[in-house]
């Protein structure tokens, strides 16, 4: 029974099976939750709910309802919704204190995650989650002498995919997107149905793929971290653009008309020319943003401030900085005119805006310098800055003097990422495979 559980850079997330996505385990979650919320709002408080297209959310979701309503709670039910569109509603609704999100955003079907986010704020703070993880502790040490009721109350909202689409509705002018022709990846995840609507009207010709979820294909060879299928729709149906979510529908990577992949850092390039973002001194990356932007960026008199990644810490250090655009290669773009965190339709549609108002005839807006990532399954994470592995990182570091060279464990995925970057990209590219070989054989 001592088992606990630990926030991540995106929520709590694992495999669905597993702890602490069992019965008990989420009831109990959902109790420490609405245990938190009740003193931090000082009132009944009102939760927005909604997951995406897993199998797995079913039940999740009804076990955490258990646990949240032991307490004067009012949850309304969204059902399948993009996270990006809780993040807006709540935000935008000042009847809502807090959304909780079930989902593993780019993850397998397999895996699945809860996300709460505070209406105001965003993603919670660390002292929000320190709070939540100890109540979960106390609880779960007690929970055979856990007295479940029910004080709260569930309403089903069928229409908060339309109030999304309404303040989106407001931001841009109508029928922008006439006489282009746009395919849309929508991953078999929680945009699947929404993202083609609104496109449609804006005035778009869309074709959709990956939009029947079956609650297995979620993210499956499709979305944004498969974008090969989305390229070659575009070229066969000779489209303007192409854009691919993930699952959860917070990331976006696009492609141009030639069918070459746009991601996140190339999306950061075009967003500086919005109006928006015009009189911006500086953009925020992460440690993974390619060198080439940050030229890019100097060349345009911009500075880039680099973060840990996760869009946490994109949000933080724009909100420190007071500063409008950041994000990551990954796609998870944040323009806080609009929200402070990411919406894959919404920068879909800016970016779109942005090409159509400033006229812009290339999508690639710098060239990328040589970055080579290797992934490496892993069982443990040991500590890199210890022997022997920090000897192996220097050692290659030396190698690669002229770049850069990151190895860190992924926030959401138990995986080592191993990642060089340099103009010389046979150098880079054998540094990186080389490294990851030597970390490799120390790992197991």
């Amino acid at each position: 029974m001592n088992k606990s559980i630990k926030f991540g850079t995106d929520g709590i997330r694992g495999n669905a099976s597993n702890f602490p996505f069992t019965k008990n385990a989420l009831i109990t979650l959902g109790y420490s939750i609405s245990q938190w919320a009740t003193l931090k709002y000082k009132k009944a408080p009102q939760i927005l709910i909604g997951h995406d297209t897993r199998e797995s959310c079913k039940n999740i979701k009804a076990y955490i309802e258990q646990g949240l309503m032991n307490f004067d709670v009012k949850i309304i039910d969204a059902q399948v919704i993009p996270t990006p569109a809780i993040c807006k509603i709540i935000n935008t609704d000042k009847n809502f204190d807090f959304g909780v999100v079930i989902s593993a955003s780019h993850n397998k079907y397999t895996d699945n995650g809860i996300k709460i986010v505070d209406a105001k704020k965003g993603k919670l703070t660390v002292h929000d989650e320190k709070i939540i993880e100890s109540n979960f502790k106390q609880n779960w040490k007690n929970f055979e002498h856990l007295t479940i009721k029910k004080n709260g109350s569930i309403k089903i909202w069928p229409d908060a995919q339309d109030y999304y689409i309404k303040i989106l509705i407001e931001i841009f002018k109508p029928t922008f997107l006439n006489n282009k022709k746009i395919v849309l990846d929508c991953a078999n995840g929680a945009a699947y149905k929404i993202a083609p609507q609104i496109f449609s009207i804006f005035g778009a010709q869309t074709i959709c793929i990956n939009n029947s979820p079956n609650g297995k294909n979620i993210n499956h060879n499709c979305g944004a971290l498969h974008t090969e299928m989305l390229s070659k729709v575009v070229i066969k149906n000779n489209a303007d653009f192409g854009f691919a979510f993930d699952g959860d529908g917070d990331r976006v990577i696009a492609i141009d008309k030639n069918g070459d992949k746009i991601n996140g850092d190339q999306i950061l390039a075009i967003l500086t020319q919005h109006p928006k973002a015009l009189n911006s001194h500086s953009v925020v990356g992460t440690i993974m943003t390619n060198l080439g932007l940050d030229l890019y960026l100097k060349n345009n008199n911009i500075n880039l401030l680099r973060t840990h990644v996760g869009d946490k810490y994109i949000a933080q250090e724009l909100h420190k900085e007071k500063l409008v655009l950041g994000g990551e290669s990954s796609g998870h773009i944040i323009m806080t005119d609009y929200l402070n965190s990411g919406d894959g339709i919404f920068i879909a549609l800016r970016t779109l805006e942005t090409v159509i108002l400033e006229n812009i005839n290339k999508l690639k807006q710098f060239k990328n310098v040589p970055q080579i990532i290797v992934n490496l399954p892993i069982q443990k994470k040991h500590a890199l800055n210890e022997k022997p592995f920090a000897q192996i990182i220097q050692k290659y570091k030396n190698i690669l003097k002229d770049g850069r060279i990151i190895v860190r464990y992924s926030g959401t995925e138990n995986i080592l990422r191993v990642m060089a970057e340099g103009n010389e990209e046979e150098l880079t590219r054998n540094t990186a495979i080389q490294l990851a070989k030597n970390l490799e054989a120390e790992l197991h």
